[in-house]
């Protein structure tokens, strides 16, 4: 049924709220409405995760642990437990798992669900939304926000709406006015380099890009400019799947200051490990080939890259193959002012957008506000 254009589905995207965080205050009481950062607060440390509290003050994950404390004098670095973070996950998708058997993770703390066909047969799901919600935080001890929609593209944004511990849900005759007033950047996949480049090119919301035909975002945006179109009309059509796999995870960074000397380069090298492992932890993710990319100050981009026998399953081991990577490129020919790792070859469950094609106008019987 899921190929049929005809059907409506009904797509709950729940997210975690600060969960790496979450956990540790729930974990340690003293921690309970102080700011919290999840990471190392060494010098080359990086913010894995950042609690409500100190996200008031700026401090975001991928965040270098020192400009974190210069933003949050009173931040509190905790050092992450990935393994309890695991247990608390398994706990809530098997909180999933009593509803359907539609369930996309995007890693620990997130995940699509499709409840058009519900095991428990309540029909609404928004009333499915709330019973998760309320047996994650009497379960866990914590709290999650859900979006609840017509498709996975309005269902996540959804999500974020009314952060944290919040619901919203869009109905389809709300969907294109809803994707129509937001800004751009909030269109998943669209960073911060896209958003510039649209702003460039005059698109600062979803009504700007909604005025594009399909040509015009092909010539600016390549094949990505089809999926484009359609989300600027709050139409997607790609199923909750759970056999997705992800291709590669990876971090980088730009330096305000470019990088020549090999200990400096050594100490970025170290901490883009730090930021890709939290990362294949947060997705349980598993892979074969690491790539190195660096960009030099004259912005010439070079990759180097190793596969090896079995899967690259810890830190040390990554880091390993990293340096020996950055050893093939030192000593450098000039500055770097970008350094950037990548693990390829994922077998891993991911949110990879696919064309979208056009969905019908649907009823959406039994929803709830």
């Amino acid at each position: 049924m899921e190929g049929d254009s005809a059907l409506i589905r009904k797509i709950i995207h729940v997210d975690m709220d600060a969960f790496y965080a979450s956990v540790e205050q729930r974990d340690n009481p003293d921690l309970r409405g102080k700011p919290v950062a999840v990471g190392g607060s060494s010098k080359r440390g990086v913010v894995a995760a950042a609690s409500y509290e100190a996200r008031a003050f700026g401090v975001r994950s991928a965040m270098p642990s020192v400009t974190a404390q210069r933003q949050c004098p009173d931040l509190i670095f905790v050092k992450p437990r990935f393994e309890a973070y695991k247990v608390v996950s398994g706990q809530i998708r098997e909180i999933f798992a009593r509803h359907t058997d539609l369930i996309q993770p995007l890693s620990l703390d997130e995940a699509y669900l499709d409840v058009t066909h519900d095991k428990q047969g309540i029909g609404s799901a928004v009333k499915i939304a709330k019973a998760i919600r309320a047996a994650i935080r009497d379960e866990t001890g914590l709290t999650a926000s859900a979006g609840v929609s017509y498709n996975k593209f309005i269902a996540k944004l959804a999500s974020d709406q009314n952060k944290p511990d919040g619901m919203c849900v869009i109905l389809p005759d709300q969907g294109p006015e809803f994707v129509a007033s937001l800004a751009v950047r909030r269109f998943h996949g669209v960073g911060p380099r896209t958003a510039e480049k649209m702003a460039k090119l005059g698109v600062h919301t979803g009504a700007d890009l909604a005025l594009k035909d399909e040509a015009w975002l092909a010539q600016h945006f390549g094949s990505w400019g089809g999926y484009l179109f359609w989300a600027a009309r709050g139409i997607d059509h790609r199923p909750v799947n759970a056999n997705a796999v992800r291709k590669s995870i990876g971090a980088e960074s730009t330096y305000f200051s470019d990088k020549s000397s090999e200990p400096e380069l050594r100490d970025a090298l170290e901490e883009m490990v730090d930021i890709l492992w939290g990362r294949i932890d947060r997705y349980q993710a598993e892979g074969r080939t690491l790539v190195l990319k660096a960009r030099y100050s004259d912005f010439r981009t070079i990759t180097r890259s190793r596969t090896v026998g079995q899967a690259l399953s810890d830190r040390a081991t990554i880091a390993q193959v990293g340096h020996a990577l950055l050893d093939q490129i030192l000593p450098v020919e000039m500055g770097v002012r970008l350094l950037g790792l990548t693990l390829s070859g994922l077998v891993d469950q991911s949110d990879i957008p696919a064309k979208a094609t056009t969905q019908g106008q649907f009823t959406f019987d039994h929803i709830e506000k």
